[in-house]
């Protein structure tokens, strides 16, 4: 039994939510020339996070001038590697190891202090742990407000924001002369990483104290695509009933499909899937083309995480599974025999 019905939820959700004075078309003012983007980039041991690149994107609808900013050990040779990037005209960096783990602590100062000295007027970074945990101090520092997982800009002033879950979409505009912002990836496609020739430059570096210290993580380590870009996702939720049986069911299949795996909240809280994997409103936000899930009932908090899908897949032996309604491709069936007939199946091919 098949469902394809996924197109009257979508319709509520994208909704928009007006204010009482609302931007019916883009309006670029004339200061629009005026305008300098700062965007925050990631790196990690060295290597720049591509996923942190949605804030150039972002900055090329802005218009005006693009800078981005990054600091770290290694911090000359990421800048090198970003000065490729297409939009980008120049790259500040700061060479150092304080700033390696990101601690808001003095990676925000750090920053506002580049930023008064660039006389930026639009802040952007990518809406990852690393942005949540930076920005809102930067926001503070620069006493502007912060306008948080942007998913599409109608002018300098002006921008469109997901709220209540992504059942209402909200317009808001910002008076602030620094704007905070930061993005979300999936609305944002990463530019072009070749064919840019961005100056490059030393930025200040104030030093600031940082009364936290780093002491140490445990990252789950996979050969997998990683789950924020990957362009396939298979998802398990509480409906596979232990661990034991997430990890005999997912694994082959996301192997089969060339997949990344993810996971509801639920699978997580449940033991089933490590924190990493988890998908939804308190988790990653994916947009890849193919996003297959067993066992996921579909609650709000995992539609805001995964709606922007280009094809949904859903298996569920509920009929009345609330995921029917967002997916393309819905199988009412056991998922403990349809999984890994469907498995061998990809294999086969």
């Amino acid at each position: 039994m098949f469902s394809v019905a996924r197109r009257s939820v979508l319709r509520q959700a994208r909704t928009p939510l007006r204010l009482s004075h609302p931007v019916t078309v883009p309006q670029y003012s004339a200061l629009s020339r005026l305008l300098s983007t700062l965007a925050v980039l990631e790196q990690k041991d060295g290597k720049l996070q591509n996923s942190s690149l949605a804030g150039i994107t972002a900055g090329t609808k802005l218009g005006g001038s693009i800078t981005a900013f990054v600091a770290g050990s290694g911090a000359r040779s990421v800048a090198d590697e970003a000065a490729k990037v297409k939009g980008i005209e120049k790259i500040i960096y700061v060479e150092s190891d304080a700033y390696d783990k990101g601690l808001p602590e003095n990676f925000a100062p750090l920053l506002v202090e580049n930023i008064k000295k660039g006389g930026f007027t639009h802040i952007v970074a990518g809406v990852s742990a690393f942005g949540k945990n930076l920005m809102p101090r930067v926001a503070a520092l620069l006493d502007s407000q912060q306008i948080s997982d942007i998913t599409s800009i109608e002018s300098e002033d002006t921008f469109v924001r997901p709220i209540y879950a992504g059942n209402a979409i909200l317009t808001v505009q910002s008076s602030d002369s620094i704007k905070i912002i930061t993005v979300r990836g999936t609305a944002f496609p990463a530019p072009e990483v070749e064919g840019g020739s961005a100056t490059v430059e030393e930025g200040v570096d104030p030093k600031a104290e940082c009364p936290t210290e780093w002491i140490s993580e445990d990252l789950a380590k996979s050969d997998r695509p990683d789950l924020g870009s990957a362009s396939k996702v298979v998802s398990g939720g509480r409906g596979l009933k232990s661990k034991e049986e997430f990890d005999r069911l997912m694994p082959p299949l996301a192997d089969a499909l060339g997949a990344a795996i993810g996971a509801s909240r639920a699978a997580v809280d449940s033991g089933f899937a490590d924190n990493s994997l988890q998908v939804g409103q308190t988790g990653k936000n994916v947009a890849p083309q193919l996003y297959l899930c067993a066992g996921i009932s579909g609650a709000i908090q995992h539609l805001a995480g995964m709606k922007d899908s280009k094809v949904i897949a859903a298996i569920n032996k509920d009929p009345e599974a609330p995921i029917f309604q967002v997916a393309d491709v819905g199988l009412v069936s056991d998922l403990f025999n349809s999984v890994p007939e469907l498995t061998e199946k990809l294999k086969a091919q």
